[in-house]
């Protein structure tokens, strides 16, 4: 904490911002490390418990048989693979080395990492996962509403109601938390690395803005593939 309070400190003093003049998200996420640990975690229970799970055959949170078992295992298995490299990456964004090159790398070891590149990947996750989420759960709550009608394929054996179930309280829900967690470590790295306060807050508007449109995307883009 107070590594942070000194990392604020300097920013603001860079920028020649008073302290008082930020919000109160903004004096959240700058001294916050806990979403990166937390979203770190929550990655990783997910990969293990759920994804790593469900490739070795396990059957909770499977609402069927599916048409090709081994295509699926191993579809979970990499999708877990992903999603605990993305929990680890949110480490990287509160960690020291997330800023400068160890010095045991050859030929670039301490040098500063540039703040876009860690920056983009980690926004254009967390779009991908509330927009996934948030799309999820208004066309299983469309489908449950008998307003539309959701066809699943590869399914030899499928319970539909079982399925949106599932979407809606747990794996939708998994998205959306864990795109929030990666959003608010990725708000923390930004401004600990010294982009201005008046930049991010220009470009968190624009960001939103990108996620709504985004989240409509995937809605209209579900739907426009189903029967209605």
């Amino acid at each position: 904490m107070v590594q942070n309070e000194k990392e604020m400190k300097n920013i603001l003093t860079n920028e020649k911002l008073p302290l008082e003049k930020l919000n109160k998200f903004e004096r959240f996420t700058m001294t916050s490390v806990w979403p990166g640990y937390l979203g770190f975690l929550w990655a990783l229970l997910y990969a293990v418990f759920v994804r790593f799970y469900q490739a070795a055959g396990g059957s909770v949170g499977m609402p069927g048989q599916l048409m090709d078992p081994k295509s699926g295992y191993m579809a979970s298995y990499v999708a877990g693979v992903v999603i605990m490299f993305c929990g680890f990456a949110l480490l990287l964004l509160i960690k020291p080395w997330g800023k400068v090159v160890p010095n045991w790398v050859p030929v670039i070891g301490g040098r500063k990492i540039p703040c876009l590149l860690l920056l983009f990947p980690t926004l254009a996750g967390t779009a991908f996962l509330i927009a996934h989420g948030i799309s999820g759960i208004i066309t299983k709550i469309l489908h449950l509403l008998s307003i539309i009608t959701i066809d699943i394929h590869g399914w030899s054996v499928l319970n539909m109601k079982s399925l949106v179930l599932w979407d809606l309280l747990f794996y939708e829900p998994w998205f959306i938390i864990m795109g929030i967690l990666a959003g608010l470590t990725a708000f923390h790295y930004a401004q600990t690395s010294g982009i201005s306060i008046s930049m991010l807050r220009r470009g968190t508007k624009i960001y939103l803005t990108f996620l709504f449109l985004l989240s409509s995307l995937f809605v209209y883009e579900i739907i426009s593939t189903l029967t209605i």
